[in-house]
């Protein structure tokens, strides 16, 4: 796809993003998303594309943060401005899913927006110390599997054959989740979709 045309889906209409995004690359669709303009309502076009499964944390903590969630993050919910009121619900969504372990850290992926998530992750810390609450705290267990890395997976030392897509998400929420069973056993489980448990149908 040529930059003239990545630029001018930037600037089109929700309907078309959404067609778009439903047709290229997940590549394709994650570097649309670092650079989605929030303004106006985004649910239309958030609210799919952040509950697919090809979204990484990284890019979903990019795409948070780009929302400006420090705007929401004190004031009460019945202050927002109703022309605000999309943004913030959006945010809320993606924030429960992030603390949720809904995405994954892709392996051998690095982190786009450390400074950014370093910086958040610091202000809620200090809003700890001082006994304070903002509307959105991230699970910095959840996060620090970005930062430091500590999914990355060594795929040429793996020797036991699997199932491919459920043994990556098996392999990747483990440890997150303390489920406390051997990540190697669980590789044996056989694919099973229950769609009532999926983060997917999350409505806001």
């Amino acid at each position: 796809m040529s930059r003239n045309s990545v630029v001018n889906i930037s600037t089109a209409a929700p309907e078309d993003q959404l067609a778009y995004l439903r047709g290229c690359a997940h590549d394709e669709a994650r570097s649309f998303l670092r650079a989605y303009d929030w303004t106006g309502d985004p649910r239309r076009v958030l609210g799919w594309v952040m509950a697919q499964r090809f979204m990484d944390l990284g890019t979903a903590l990019t795409v948070f943060l780009n929302g400006q969630p420090h705007r929401f993050n004190y004031m009460p919910k019945r202050d927002i401005p109703k022309e605000l009121a999309g943004a913030a619900l959006m945010l809320d969504s993606i924030c429960l899913r992030l603390n949720s372990g809904f995405y994954l850290v892709w392996p051998d992926q690095d982190v786009d927006d450390r400074s950014r998530i370093l910086r958040w992750l610091e202000a809620q810390a200090e809003d700890r110390r001082e006994g304070r609450q903002g509307r959105y705290v991230l699970d910095e267990r959840i996060v620090a599997t970005l930062l430091e890395n500590e999914l990355r997976l060594d795929r040429e030392a793996e020797t036991a054959v699997y199932y491919e897509r459920r043994s990556l998400l098996r392999d990747l929420f483990s440890p997150v989740l303390e489920l406390g069973v051997s990540r190697r056993m669980l590789r044996f489980h056989p694919p099973q979709e229950d769609h009532d448990d999926d983060l997917t149908n999350l409505r806001y």
